[in-house]
């Protein structure tokens, strides 16, 4: 009994400091107090889980669950009351997040989001209503964008149209004006979702050209049926958060795996992979199920797959998204 008490100890001792980390980064990111407040509760929360971990090291596992239990479960209770909302003073770029009618084979977009971008600070909004043919849908690309690390990118999808016509949309965090992107933030309920419908001109052009991302354009091999069916998915997906508020979740709820579940949706028995999550590495995973070309090495189609250097010398051009396609 006593061999067994050591293993129980021990996980218990573990189960004890996760719990404590992160409910340290729950009351950090989510109490609603200045900077000396927060610190101050989260102070005294460290303070209360090194006593936990104190009584159950020196084998007084009794009194430490009798401060644990109820400290977690006043904890989980106020976390369960921290729910999204649709109504915050939003950044100017996720202010407005677009919704779909449907009729027949036309769809009409409100909210197209159509910025001229100066600079990450100095722009002119412009939210824009268009109409889209089904029938005319000619293609689909993914593009990731890298702005720090090699396995975290954003992953935007653009559906083209045989009139030249291209609308991006992009599962995103919808920061208030106050707010940085924080992916720690991004588990512990720190932003909503938001789905952004935008011309290429705009949101593309605003990576490579303004941020300095490094941006890479990837075909989808889609029939036309799974074309329309993902199109008409982002409609459904951008109806609903117009009406239900949902939090962007770093893991479970981000710009690749809000995309993954759609098109599993369409395509069951799609393999779950590390590389949906690592967003980075998606292109070897596209890769490996046929869904990106083939006809090279891996190596030599991502390589060819950058457009920085096309979206740079395009700039402001009405034809952006022709040129970034030249020669690829």
């Amino acid at each position: 009994m006593r061999l067994l008490r050591i293993p129980a100890l021990i996980v218990l001792i573990l189960l004890t400091v996760f719990a404590f980390v992160w409910g340290g980064l729950a009351l950090w990111y989510q109490l609603p107090f200045g900077l000396p407040g927060v610190a101050g509760l989260v102070a005294v929360w460290i303070i209360i889980g090194l006593v936990v971990l104190w009584l159950e090291v020196t084998g007084r596992v009794r009194r430490a669950l009798v401060v644990f239990i109820p400290v977690m479960a006043a904890l989980l209770f106020w976390w369960s009351t921290i729910t999204p909302s649709l109504n915050r003073i939003w950044a100017d770029d996720v202010a407005q997040t677009v919704t779909g009618t449907l009729s027949g084979n036309h769809v009409t977009l409100a909210n197209i989001r159509n910025f001229e971008w100066r600079s990450a600070m100095d722009y002119t909004p412009r939210w824009e209503v268009r109409s889209y043919d089904l029938e005319k849908l000619d293609s689909v690309d993914v593009f990731l964008s890298y702005w720090s690390s090699p396995a975290i990118a954003h992953t935007l999808v653009s559906f083209g149209f045989t009139d030249g016509e291209h609308v991006v949309f992009s599962a995103e965090i919808r920061k208030e004006r106050h707010e940085q992107f924080s992916e720690v933030g991004g588990f512990f309920k720190e932003f909503e979702l938001a789905m952004i419908a935008a011309d290429e001109r705009d949101i593309i052009r605003v990576r490579t050209n303004i941020r300095k991302e490094d941006v890479y354009r990837y075909r989808i091999n889609m029939t036309p049926e799974m074309r329309q069916a993902l199109f008409l998915s982002y409609l459904d997906t951008g109806n609903r958060l117009s009406r239900e508020a949902q939090f962007y979740n770093t893991i479970t709820a981000n710009c690749t795996t809000v995309i993954f579940d759609m098109i599993r949706a369409i395509t069951p028995g799609l393999p779950i992979d590390y590389r949906v999550i690592l967003s980075g590495y998606l292109p070897g995973y596209l890769y490996d199920l046929g869904a990106i070309d083939r006809s090279k090495p891996l190596e030599q189609v991502i390589q060819a797959a950058s457009i920085n250097q096309r979206a740079m010398d395009a700039d402001k051009a009405e034809d952006f998204s022709a040129r970034i396609r030249a020669d690829n």
